[in-house]
């Protein structure tokens, strides 16, 4: 919803107590649909379109396919420098063919929904900000930070190198977590010798660093 800035500056708008209350529902923004509202609250307002920037190049992303890259070394090399200009050029590439099981997409997808479709009093045992947490199910990580309030909820979960046991995950998502997570960590420990081939070193050296130890995901 897009409002004007004196709508933002009227003097009963105390932004700082409506966001307090809304994160003390712990029922995130599903919650305010659950509950059939029909105004979108004030905290989610988005400034009057003259402070908007409207007019956006039309960008190609970089896109790279993994297929082959086992089995043929021509087209692993070609891979590589595929890799290599995106990440100089842009700084990140967006992956196809990169094997993980379109059911396995499917169903971490339907786990992901099932897990926002559950009761908010359900949902509420695992609403929190507590950063160490490694199961957490928030609205907006900045909330209170940020100028806009994003209409959104997370559920996140951090799968290494200290997962939670099973029985810390929400159930609607839990074998689901567990199965994607592991399909993940095998594409990235892929993807960093990849990079450090593409980069001049040897290709087990961010593994070796330890840069595929850490392993969260946000949905």
């Amino acid at each position: 919803m897009v409002t004007s800035a004196l709508a933002l500056a009227q003097p009963d708008y105390d932004r700082k107590a409506e966001l307090r209350a809304f994160d003390e529902t712990k029922a995130g923004v599903k919650g305010l649909v659950d509950a059939g509202i029909t105004e979108v609250p004030r905290i989610f307002h988005l400034p009057s379109p003259e402070n908007l920037n409207t007019q956006q190049p039309e960008l190609t992303l970089p896109t790279i396919g993994l297929q082959g890259i086992d089995e043929d070394p021509i087209r692993r090399k070609d891979v590589i420098e595929k890799m290599k200009d995106a990440l100089e050029s842009w700084g990140f590439f967006q992956l196809v063919n990169h094997g993980i099981p379109i059911n396995i997409l499917e169903d971490m997808k339907k786990g992901v929904m099932d897990f926002h479709e559950q009761d908010s009093e359900v949902k509420k045992q695992w609403y929190t900000r507590d950063s160490t947490s490694r199961v957490l199910y928030y609205s907006n990580f900045d909330l209170y930070t940020s100028s806009v309030t994003n209409w959104r909820d997370t559920f996140y979960c951090t799968m290494a190198p200290n997962p939670p046991q099973p029985h810390e995950l929400p159930p609607p998502c839990r074998e689901i977590l567990l199965e994607y997570s592991r399909h993940v960590m095998k594409l990235g420990i892929c993807l960093f010798g990849l990079i450090s081939e593409a980069i001049g070193l040897d290709p087990n050296h961010l593994v070796d660093i330890g840069c595929a130890d850490g392993h969260g995901r946000s949905f």
